[in-house]
């Protein structure tokens, strides 16, 4: 299909495609003035019926075209040209059959005339000002055009506004849309039933088997009677979902002896027949002002009779005030007791990679959770055990736990036992927004056995507060194409032996700019510092030390520090900057080329910076992206492999 210029403008939108037996027409189209979108809209329409010419046989083609110029009309209709005229002629050119479509849109209807009528208990004098709100956020005012989509919406937000809040049993018991196509005028009218206010009542939990009722409680508080809210509910089942414990948690309203009467998370309420009236109205041009409409049948989810009144047992249940009391009811799907995983992975650095986790839910009869494991490498090996409490209502996730600790890396010999509590809060931006943030406090006793190679062995044991905050703004979690990363960090700790205190500030940032189709720019950079008396040793977790496939390229994992004896060991002062571009040659397989740079030393003043740069393969995978890279050390004057498998962080 083509677009070309016909009076004011004209569209011509070609549809190519390799026939057995017949090809798709060429679909050149007049638009008469119709907005770019509702021409969108017909072409789209239009588009179904041109793929069908393929492989048809000639005594179907008038069939097509007839169906072409239907979808035509009826698209128009949707975009609130009531009065229009569609023709459709066929032609052939030197590529074959050209279908050639020709509007008059005529006059384009507005809203004239809006009549939102309410019935039910929402009419009390104590909700009049629930029914303004309601009035001023209708999303179809007067004087805008008609779009049926537009329509189909207003009047399910309508519906959802009062039924998740109070009115859980609220119908539409009429809608209507009364189109005068001459005048270019049409009339809305909706009319809903809120029905009884709906009072929560008592808590009903099903599904629980090893986890103790005292954890539903931890996130469900309300008192009986309460007004029905379905943000609560949503919150509510949310906050269980978001344990370890459960595999599905489900909370609703629940008429006794019926089904459910509440939308689960995030669904509005039924929409069954709610868009009818609107299709009739879209469905062809009202003639005199023809009015179309009729009754409603949309009805909340669950017994159709309880909202319409019709359910004698339902009725019983209303109170004089025109008030109905519902349970609360949980269901839950606990999630597997326990659970052994181990997984095997390659370095660069560290070689041939071991894990193991044991996780079990509930320990000793309490919701609690315990996590314990151990990785070996060739350079470090660990062994820890936390106990994490159930997140609470806040999202704050507590743990506690122990670790037992060896690492040996440029020289630096380091075995922790450290005690240590965590918490991480993570949220959500909010209001549709990617945004996500990352909170983490956590507090640390430590005693380190420190071997220096060319140096005397020491002790070092530390008390630590740190805290941590990350932004993450970016199109996927995983691999990352568009977006950033942003986090900042402190730390503050005192020598448990002689009370000398330190102190650690630290920034990272990372940014993806998409350069064309699929190919990706990245920068990084990194910051940190520390301060301490000169004669006081740090922690080796809280000075810095660089190098290897996450930092700089072209130089063995932390290899870059201050030296000292035979040994690399943390630096007070850290400075690291990165840029990469990423070119893909389809969506699994990429090159890259790179640049990095920086220093870990005793203050940025005394920094030289190191500098490699190299290319190198990438491949997508579920887990992340994978770096296969091969990189010039500049300082060290060696080429190195480097291979990672995820983000920088």
């Amino acid at each position: 299909m083509h677009w070309k210029t016909h009076s004011t403008f004209a569209l011509v939108l070609a549809l190519w495609g390799n026939a057995v037996h017949a090809k798709k027409p060429e679909i050149v189209i007049d638009p008469g003035g119709v907005t770019p979108q509702s021409l969108q809209v017909i072409t789209q329409a239009v588009n179904v019926i041109a793929t069908q010419a393929e492989d048809q046989d000639g005594g179907e083609a008038d069939r097509l075209r007839r169906r072409a110029r239907d979808a035509t009309q009826t698209a128009l209709t949707t975009q609130g040209y009531f009065a229009s005229e569609v023709t459709l002629e066929p032609d052939t050119d030197a590529l074959g059959e050209t279908w050639n479509i020709s509007i008059k849109a005529g006059k384009r209807s507005t809203i004239a005339g809006v009549d939102l009528t309410f019935a039910g208990r929402i009419t009390g004098d104590d909700y009049a000002e629930r029914i303004a709100a309601l009035r001023r956020a209708w999303l179809l005012p007067e004087g805008r055009p008609f779009i049926n989509a537009d329509w189909n919406k207003a009047k399910s937000e309508l519906l959802n506004s009062v039924s998740s809040k109070d009115f859980l049993l609220a119908r539409m018991t009429s809608s209507e849309a009364a189109v005068n196509p001459d005048a270019g005028e049409v009339r809305l009218r909706v009319d809903i039933n809120s029905g009884p206010a709906v009072k929560m009542g008592e808590l009903e939990t099903t599904g629980l088997n090893r986890v103790p009722d005292s954890l539903i409680g931890r996130y469900i508080r309300y008192r009986p009677g309460a007004a029905y809210d379905q943000d609560k509910l949503d919150t509510w089942q949310q906050d269980l979902q978001g344990t370890s414990f459960f595999r599905g948690a489900f909370v609703s309203l629940q008429r006794p002896g019926g089904p459910d009467m509440s939308p689960q998370a995030g669904e509005a309420p039924d929409e069954r027949g709610n868009a009818r009236d609107a299709q009739q109205a879209a469905a062809g041009p009202a003639k005199d002002g023809l009015s179309v409409g009729g009754q409603d049948p949309t009805s909340p989810r669950g017994d159709a009779r309880v909202a319409g009144g019709r359910d004698g047992r339902a009725a019983e249940a209303v109170d004089p005030n025109g008030e109905i009391t519902l349970p609360v009811r949980v269901r839950v799907v606990e999630a597997p007791p326990k659970r052994l995983s181990a997984s095997i992975g390659v370095d660069d650095s560290a070689g041939v990679r071991l894990e193991t986790q044991y996780r079990q839910n509930v320990v000793l009869g309490q919701p609690v959770t315990l996590e314990t494991g151990i990785g070996l490498d060739r350079l470090r090996q660990r062994a820890y055990a936390d106990i994490g409490l159930p997140p609470d209502q806040k999202g704050n996730k507590d743990s506690v736990g122990v670790l037992a600790d060896r690492s040996d890396i440029e020289g630096l010999k380091v075995t922790r036992f450290a005690l240590g509590a965590t918490r991480l809060r993570e949220r959500a931006a909010g209001d549709g927004s990617r945004v996500e943030y990352e909170n983490r406090w956590g507090l640390l006793a430590a005693h380190d056995r420190i071997e220096i190679d060319g140096e005397k062995p020491y002790n070092l044991p530390t008390l630590t507060a740190t805290a941590e905050w990350l932004r993450r703004d970016v199109n996927s979690k995983y691999d990352p194409r568009e977006g950033n990363l942003i986090s900042l960090g402190t730390g503050v700790g005192v020598t448990l032996d002689n009370g000398e205190p330190f102190t650690r500030l630290r920034a990272r940032a990372q940014k993806w700019w998409p350069i064309g189709e699929r190919d990706v720019l990245t920068t990084r950079a990194e910051v940190g510092k520390v301060w301490s008396a000169a004669r006081v040793s740090v922690p080796d977790d809280f000075g810095f030390r660089t190098g290897g496939a996450r930092s700089i390229r072209g130089y063995r994992y932390q290899s870059i520090g201050t030296k000292r004896g035979d040994a690399t060991v943390g630096a007070p002062a850290l400075a690291v900057a990165s840029v990469e571009y990423d070119h893909y040659f389809d969506e699994r397989f990429g090159v890259g080329v790179f640049v990095d740079a920086g220093d870990a030393a005793e203050s940025f003043g005394d920094m030289k910076m190191a500098i490699g740069y190299g290319v190198g393969g990438r491949v997508r995978t579920p887990a992340g992206p994978l770096f296969l890279d091969v990189a010039w050390g500049q300082r060290e004057r060696d080429l190195r492999l480097h291979f990672s498998l995820g983000l920088a962080f």
